[in-house]
Parts: C-alpha cells; sequence; structure tokens
C-alpha cells in the first residue's frame, strides 16, 4: 500500500475521513478503544443522542456515530464511511448524477464544521463526500490507529474509475492482477490516495487503519469480540504491508494495515 506523509488537510479528491455508524455507541467505543487505543469525547446529537469523537493524544481521528432510525429499524450492520475531500461539495452533488452516479444524500452543511453529501458511483458503493468547514478531516493519516488506506471494492471497476475521475479529476495508475483483472490506483498530484477493484459481490469501502502490528492487532480485536474475515497468513505476520479484515461485534468491517 502506498505510504503517504500525515496530512492534516486534504486535497480536492483525497480520502479525508472515516466515521463509524453503529446501533450501540457506547459498545463501539469500548470494542475500538481496545482495538486502536482511542480516547473519545462524547457530543449530542440534533436528536438528543450522541456520538462519540475519537482521538489519538490530542489528534481527532475519526467518529462512532448511532445509526439513524431507519437503519436501526431495519437491523443494519454498523458500518464504516469513507469521505473524499471536495472544494465545492455542492457541486460534487450536481455533477454525480450526470456522470453516472447517484445522489443519496445532501448537500447538507453540518453547522459550521462543512457541508456533506454521500453518492453511489455506478455499480454501487456509497461514497461520502466532504467540503471543509472547521472540520478539514482526519489529524492523522498513514499512521497507527489512524485512516492509512480505502478501495472500493465494485463489480464495476472500468464505470467506477470513470466515475472518480470525472467527479474529481483523477489520474490513474492501473496494476495488473494475477486473475486478469485490474487493481486501479486515484492520484492526486502524482500521489496515490485510494483504490479500485472488481469483486463479483456488492460494492463496499474497505477502509484500511494503520497499526504496529497486524498480529498483535488482531488478537486484541478478537479479545474484544471481533470476528476475523480476512487473516494475516502466518509467514507475512510481522512484514511491513501486511494486512488483515475484521469484523467488529455489531458488523462493522474494517481491515488493518501495518505501518
Amino acid at each position: 500500500m502506498p505510504h503517504n506523509s500525515s496530512p492534516r488537510s486534504f486535497r480536492h479528491g483525497e480520502p479525508c475521513w472515516a466515521d463509524v455508524q453503529t446501533r450501540d455507541v457506547e459498545a463501539g467505543k469500548a470494542f475500538y478503544a481496545a482495538v486502536f487505543g482511542w480516547r473519545f469525547q462524547d457530543l449530542p446529537t440534533p436528536d438528543g443522542r450522541s456520538y462519540a469523537q475519537a482521538f489519538l493524544g490530542d489528534d481527532l481521528v475519526a467518529v462512532v456515530a448511532p445509526q439513524n432510525p431507519q437503519q436501526e429499524a431495519a437491523g443494519t450492520p454498523a458500518q464504516w464511511n469513507i469521505y473524499f475531500a471536495a472544494n465545492d461539495a455542492r457541486a460534487v452533488a450536481e455533477e454525480a448524477p450526470h456522470v453516472g452516479g447517484t445522489l443519496q444524500f445532501g448537500p447538507e452543511a453540518v453547522g459550521d464544521t462543512g457541508v456533506m453529501v454521500f453518492v453511489d458511483p455506478p455499480g454501487g458503493g456509497t461514497t461520502g463526500v466532504w467540503q471543509a468547514g472547521t472540520h478539514t478531516g482526519t489529524a492523522r493519516y498513514n499512521q497507527p490507529g489512524a485512516l492509512s488506506w480505502s478501495e472500493l471494492l465494485t463489480p464495476e471497476p472500468q464505470a467506477a474509475v470513470g466515475f472518480f475521475q470525472q467527479l474529481f479529476g483523477h489520474e490513474v495508475t492501473e496494476y495488473p492482477q494475477d486473475d486478469g483483472g485490474t487493481y486501479t490506483t486515484l492520484m492526486v498530484d502524482d500521489a496515490e490516495v485510494a483504490g479500485i477493484a472488481a469483486t463479483e459481490e456488492a460494492a463496499s469501502w474497505q477502509i484500511y487503519f494503520g497499526v504496529s502490528e497486524v498480529a498483535d492487532t488482531v488478537r486484541r480485536a478478537v479479545a474484544a469480540g471481533a470476528e476475523v474475515l480476512i487473516a494475516p497468513e502466518a509467514e507475512d505476520e510481522e512484514a511491513p504491508g501486511a494486512t488483515a479484515t475484521l469484523k467488529d461485534p455489531q458488523g462493522g468491517v474494517f481491515s488493518i494495515l501495518e505501518v
């Protein structure tokens, strides 16, 4: 996976933020504190519930938020969301349907923190868009406990690549795979910022958080109630760049990446 520096502001088209919506915020806090060492600050939502800002030291790195009533009623599993930085979220919202996507939500101002939009690329894979106000995104990137990489797994990879290119102006690099497919990276100013790969399953974003040691993190996560979906291979557990994919106790899927 590409290793980038630690930006505190993000360029148009860069993934800048991740948050998880979950049925039980308190349980989510306990789990992710055990896995990543996050500490939390609770803040009220407009409907009287609370969400939790996650910090490493004094640096804001994620949010654990309650599900909306529709998600709760449907019994939806917890879900991690990824957000791409945008200079003008409203312009992205207007453009998305014209380049093969679907506008799912917004644009909506979130107080003075920024403007939020959710769009679906062709083939699916709901994607957040964030125009920064007072909140620019994660204060750490590609460090232990912080957002480190994201990739869209989609049954329509070529259409999704075209969508992001038209929406954000991404350049791309293509890597042929052993199975005959292609792994495509989206690029901003010659830096790889996200990936797109083919899947036969429903489209989804795979969000990676950095860790110092994959094997140790997997053990902590399992002890805290996680299910291992993709285990690190034993011979690669100690190698830099090792990854694993986990499901939290409320169904939220995320990956870890040794950085």
